[in-house]
């Protein structure tokens, strides 16, 4: 099959676009590389350096599904460019579900817990919330063929390492590597649901393919949730790392935990708590 991913050269981009090259899909990448990276490049994909809002430009023919990554991805840098953080979620989105409606394309969209929580909180919560009703838009009034799949916190292999656009992990991760204090937000007592990488790949995988289709969206996320200090002591017992507190930060919400089983038991999705062995297996 041939099959378009968004946000290709991403984190969780390149490693569907692994899993599906080795099922011997044609996958075809597009990304602007704003946090992309050709270090995510699998071999044998098709990788096109351009934006979501023209995709309408596309010159291949034969799309029959298309993973929709490519998103302003995190809370904080939502702040700092909230009209970018639209143009991507909520425009880029549109253009992607106008283009699926004239192509015939099935769309995965990639959506976010953040939808159990104020989307007014932040740029980021309200502009993914957004997209997932431009895609419920398309779904319901022109019939197109849009699954939305809710990822929590995702980590794992290819993570970005960055203390901006870098998750929780991505971040102290970078700040290990210079051996510097892992900064901890407020008092540290938020709860994270750690998703690892290849149980979203799966969860995806599995959405393309069934024929149940959600009258919601599918939730991907483990259902077990640590706070950021229990996260902390996992890196201390391993690096004997050093903390700092700093101040709350805006959209900074208390808990995420996924309660939703649909995933599992309409799908047969077996997600697995891998957090600890992770972070053991890491090294600085």
């Amino acid at each position: 099959m041939k099959i378009l991913v968004t946000g290709g050269a991403g984190f969780i981009g390149g490693n569907l676009i692994e899993r599906l090259i080795s099922e011997k899909h044609e996958v075809i990448s597009i990304d602007n590389y704003s946090t992309g990276h050709t270090a995510n490049h699998v071999r044998g994909a098709k990788y096109i350096n351009t934006d979501l809002e023209k995709i309408e430009h596309l010159k291949y023919s034969g799309i029959r599904l298309c993973f929709h990554l490519g998103a302003q991805s995190r809370v904080q840098p939502s702040f700092d460019d909230p009209k970018e953080s639209m143009r991507v979620n909520v425009n880029g989105t549109e253009k992607i579900m106008e283009w699926a409606r004239n192509n015939k394309v099935r769309v995965i969209y990639a959506g976010s817990s953040s939808k159990h929580q104020d989307p007014t909180a932040s740029p980021y919560a309200m502009y993914k919330y957004l997209g997932e009703e431009v895609c419920k838009l398309y779904r319901n009034s022109f019939n197109v063929d849009v699954r939305i799949a809710r990822f929590y916190n995702v980590y794992g292999r290819g993570e970005l390492l960055d203390e901006t656009y870098g998750s929780l992990l991505g971040i102290w991760r970078a700040k290990l590597s210079k051996s510097e204090a892992l900064p901890i937000v407020g008092n540290g007592s938020q709860r994270r649901d750690f998703i690892h990488v290849d149980d979203i790949v799966d969860g995806l995988i599995k959405i393309s393919r069934t024929k149940d289709i959600h009258e919601d969206a599918w939730e991907l996320g483990t259902g077990i949730n640590y706070s950021v200090n229990e996260i902390y002591s996992m890196f201390d017992k391993n690096f004997s790392v050093k903390s700092i507190h700093i101040p709350e930060q805006p959209g900074n919400y208390k808990e995420t935990l996924n309660t939703n089983t649909d995933a599992i038991y309409r799908l047969g999705w077996k997600p697995q708590d891998r957090l600890y062995n992770y972070i053991k297996s890491l090294s600085k």
